[in-house]
């Protein structure tokens, strides 16, 4: 089992360039322009983050095994408009620590987080090239809400 202790400020800043480094990667590997991918990323900042710091109800967690820590995990409470479900912003997994079972252990961590706090749902996007992530999620029993597709055309 393990643990979600909140992460230290003097890791978060680490973590935040890391974070939209990689997001920004990630959209742009998905098939979103660099140009959207920098305006959604300064949206995500501009209403979750203040000055580089998490803003009420966004919860940015390490993942600990006994004092070891292998991961991130953000999390934020439910927004009026959805009381009840907590949303997954960002899990990752360390990659020195990849292929351990502790993505699962993160998930069933974060879900007992939110059943603790009388959540209800758990939700989360992930990119549809993340096949790994995808197959983690289905396996826990996680839902497709909805898939967006996209095909270049070379013309």
């Amino acid at each position: 089992m393990v643990h979600l202790t909140v992460k230290p400020a003097e890791r978060l800043a680490e973590w935040t360039d890391w974070m939209w480094a990689d997001y920004r990667s990630s959209m742009i590997e998905a098939g979103i322009s660099p140009d959207l991918a920098d305006e959604n990323i300064r949206g995500h900042q501009e209403r979750l983050f203040v000055d580089g710091v998490p803003v009420a109800g966004q919860h940015v967690y390490d993942i600990d095994d006994g004092g070891l820590v292998v991961g991130t995990l953000w999390i934020s409470e439910p927004p009026a408009s959805d009381p009840g479900t907590w949303f997954i912003y960002d899990i990752v997994i360390d990659e020195e620590h990849r292929g351990h079972g502790y993505g699962r252990k993160a998930m069933l961590a974060a879900e007992r987080l939110v059943g603790e706090a009388g959540g209800k749902r758990t939700a989360l996007n992930v990119f549809g090239y993340n096949a790994v992530a995808r197959r983690l999620y289905e396996s826990l029993g996680y839902q497709v809400m909805a898939i967006s597709m996209f095909k270049d055309l070379n013309c």
